[in-house]
């Protein structure tokens, strides 16, 4: 295992205080050429760059934040995304994006990375299989997207809320025959949260539940629609804005104009496209701005750890 050496080591074995070598670091003036050549040489012989020492030497911010996302290609996390940048570039942040293609191991490896960079803080997506043994280390500097856990900071979705709000809205307007097209129960919020809040709704309200639960892909929206339909069906509730889309197609090429489509995103190509569809804000714009304003506090030292939900508004 490397040594750690501190900036105190360096000024020992350099000979020189510790304040010499910050300057050294941060590239600032009042260091001779021989004394800062000197410093510099002990630092490359012991391998000593931290990266916010070595952002400094390169003149870049040494302020550092990682966004770990699912996918970069998905809709609800660039809408979250895009209201964080703003709040992170105006305290003078650098954002770093990565992927973890719900994928823990790869979850685990960016945090490793992460770690040994010394990056101030991470926005993680969360997804199920991440645990928070893997988060541990970065308790006091993270803040989960749409999942929470105990003792860590979150930001999460209303995904009963926005269940709720949808199948009220369709019963409102006289539908009985109401299907769903959701995700597996390995997603926890996506995918039993908002399954489970159409069944209550069904059991309360006396209504028979026609549901399959594909996944997350327009494609799979396409190709699973025809399940949840049949002749008595007036409305098709989507857990995703990408099923909907899948599901429109479907209706679409078969002639279904008469079923209802309802989904939970109101995205903005959702909306462009087929604004027809009954449709539930999540907020993930808003959800993205408070999930940096907390991590800005929290690496401050400023703010409490908090698990905020942020609630659906009916569009």
């Amino acid at each position: 295992m490397q040594n750690r050496l501190t900036i105190k080591d360096i000024a020992r074995l350099s000979g020189v205080g510790k304040s010499t070598v910050s300057r050294v670091l941060n590239n600032e003036n009042g260091v001779s050429t021989d004394t800062r050549k000197r410093i510099e040489t002990i630092m490359q012989q012991h391998n000593f760059l931290p990266s916010r020492s070595a952002r400094a030497m390169r003149g870049q911010s040494d302020k550092v934040v990682a966004i770990i996302v699912t996918r970069l290609d998905s809709l609800s996390e660039n809408l979250a995304v895009q209201t964080m940048l703003p709040h992170f570039y105006a305290q003078g942040y650098d954002p770093i994006m990565m992927e973890s293609q719900f994928s823990a191991d790869k979850v685990a490896e960016h945090l490793g990375i992460l770690q040994r960079r010394h990056i101030d803080g991470v926005i993680l997506f969360g997804f199920t299989g991440i645990t928070e043994k893997m988060l541990e280390p970065w308790r006091s500097s993270l803040v989960l997207m749409a999942r929470d856990a105990p003792g860590f900071a979150s930001v999460c979705y209303d995904d009963e809320g926005a269940i709720r709000l949808l199948m009220s809205a369709l019963y409102e307007r006289g539908h009985r025959h109401i299907s769903f097209l959701g995700v597996p129960h390995t997603d926890v919020t996506t995918g039993y949260r908002r399954h489970q809040a159409y069944l209550d709704f069904c059991q309360q309200y006396q209504l028979e539940p026609h549901a399959t639960l594909p996944g997350l892909a327009m494609k799979q929206g396409y190709e699973h629609a025809p399940e949840v339909l049949n002749t008595e069906t007036s409305a098709l509730l989507c857990a995703t804005d990408t099923l909907a889309l899948g599901a429109s197609k479907y209706l679409q090429q078969h002639s279904r104009d008469n079923i209802q489509l309802a989904s939970v995103g109101n995205t903005p190509l959702m909306s462009f496209l087929h604004p027809e569809i009954i449709t539930v804000d999540p907020g993930y714009g808003e959800a993205g701005s408070r999930a940096a304003l907390q991590l800005i506090a929290q690496v401050s030292q400023q703010q409490i750890l908090q698990q905020i939900v942020i609630p659906s508004r009916l569009q």
